[in-house]
């Protein structure tokens, strides 16, 4: 029988099959753990007089609460209890955390991927619902709630029901200045923020294939975005070529074996899935949030649509038909686990070269990782950023979540890189406008909502 990605990788690490009393057993790849989702599930595990089960599939990192700031000081002494007793829990049950002051410490749905910890074929789980980032490897990857990691880190497996498939097909070449978060925005806007409830969301098609490795994270990360349970990529030669520079490996026929393994990992040309979704992305334009749901997007040159939700635009101080374009911004926010890699900083650092962040509007500019940071200062990006006018931070969430004063002020309007615009996200009273880096760019540079093509057309950003 023809299978797809997701039905292979659900048939591979089931332990006990569901059935209709009892969801089914399966079991994970790879645990993934921070700060805010595991005090309670290692207190839970103390309690019991349990151990974590297999260490080495755990890996955990500080990034939802620690600060960013220079030096990393805490305003919030919650979060800074929060690290210290990942880090402690850590050290007691062998499990792998990078810390404060580690030099690969990162968020981490960062982390996982550049460390080559993420591999095609995987189950990963992770306290945290953007875990569907992984599925770009061909990984079945998604969020977890607490007391869910207390029972991975306890047994190595989940309690799970099968959710039902579905392909999304994009198709089509994008046009210049529109990248895969412009991509992801559409695709919410058109199934909405509910169309992936109970699937697991399978992207395919010529303009995916055509995604590097950072884009593809991005589009897998706003499955969630969707209700989706997950986001998934098939591997194919560029998975395999990103992961042949971060996975060693003691011999070539071991790699090959690993190669032939990872290659694997793909839907069967004739599989059928529950749902179907077809998307031609060729005429897309720059996206634009303008409302308090991912799935409130437009074209950054569009009006707001007339049948807007009214208590959204009160929210944001908006009026249906409204054009967004000119609109005064008070900040914007490069960073999060959707547009932090060294990737996102390159686009954005090419459009700020030889320009300046307008002075009414301040830019912060957060890497995803550590090795993000180090490797943004050895191409000079940093000092591009700085000569513009960006704050240059330490690695963290930050500001998608208002951590450790990364927030907005009541009122204040933001452009941001992250993945949701809810009420109070970024800060009580917060207003957020998710776009993609290069049109956060363009915002910072004019001071106000902006089409970034208009910054191409002056030949400075490419």
């Amino acid at each position: 029988m023809t299978q797809t990605l997701f039905d292979k990788l659900w048939d591979q690490h089931l332990v006990v099959p569901e059935t209709i009393d009892h969801p089914g057993v399966m079991y994970i790849d790879l645990h993934l753990v921070h700060e805010v989702t595991s005090p309670q599930a290692f207190a839970e595990l103390e309690r019991r007089a349990l151990k974590v089960r297999c260490p080495a599939r755990t890996l955990a990192t500080a990034d939802h609460s620690i600060p960013t700031m220079p030096g990393r000081p805490f305003r919030d002494q919650l979060a800074k209890k929060q690290v210290d007793r990942l880090v402690e829990n850590c050290q007691r049950h062998g499990v792998r955390c990078y810390g404060v002051n580690d030099p690969n410490q990162g968020i981490v749905h960062v982390i996982g991927p550049e460390l080559g910890r993420t591999q095609p074929g995987m189950t990963i789980v992770c306290g945290d619902s953007h875990t569907s980032t992984h599925g770009a490897f061909g990984a079945l990857a998604f969020g977890i709630g607490t007391s869910e990691v207390t029972g991975v880190l306890a047994t190595q497996c989940l309690l799970q029901r099968k959710p039902k498939t579905c392909a999304i097909y994009l198709e089509g070449e994008l046009q210049a200045g529109v990248s895969a978060k412009d991509v992801a925005l559409f695709v919410i806007s058109q199934i909405g923020a509910s169309g992936g409830t109970g699937h697991v969301l399978e992207y395919k098609g010529s303009a995916v294939r055509a995604m590097n490795m950072a884009e593809r994270m991005t589009l897998c990360n706003m499955s969630i975005e969707a209700g989706a349970r997950a986001g998934m990529i098939a591997a194919d030669d560029t998975t395999i070529k990103y992961l042949k520079e971060r996975v060693s490996t003691a011999s070539a026929s071991e790699w090959q074996k690993l190669e032939t393994k990872w290659r694997a990992a793909k839907s069967d040309s004739d599989a059928i899935y529950d749902r179907t979704v077809h998307l031609d992305v060729t005429n897309l334009q720059p996206m634009i949030t303008y409302g308090t749901s991912p799935d409130a997007a437009i074209a950054v040159t569009d009006p707001i649509p007339l049948d807007a939700d009214p208590r959204a635009l009160d929210y944001m101080g908006f009026t249906a038909g409204m054009i967004l374009q000119g609109t005064p911004v008070d900040m914007v926010f490069l960073g999060s686990c959707t547009n932090s890699r060294i990737e996102d900083l390159r686009i954005a650092a090419d459009a700020l070269k030889g320009r300046k962040v307008n002075p009414k509007t301040k830019l912060l500019v957060v890497p995803g990782s550590g090795a993000v940071k180090r490797q943004a200062e050895d191409e000079g990006l940093v000092q591009i950023f700085k000569d513009a006018g960006a704050d240059w931070r330490e690695p963290g969430c930050s500001m998608c979540i208002a951590m450790n004063g990364d927030q907005l002020q009541p009122g204040q309007l933001a452009v941001s890189t992250s993945n949701r615009n809810f009420e109070g996200r970024q800060g009580p009273g917060g207003r957020t406008l998710l776009a993609s880096p290069l049109t956060a760019m363009a915002a910072a540079i004019n001071g106000v909502v902006s089409d970034c093509r208009t910054l191409m057309n002056q030949e400075v950003c490419s």
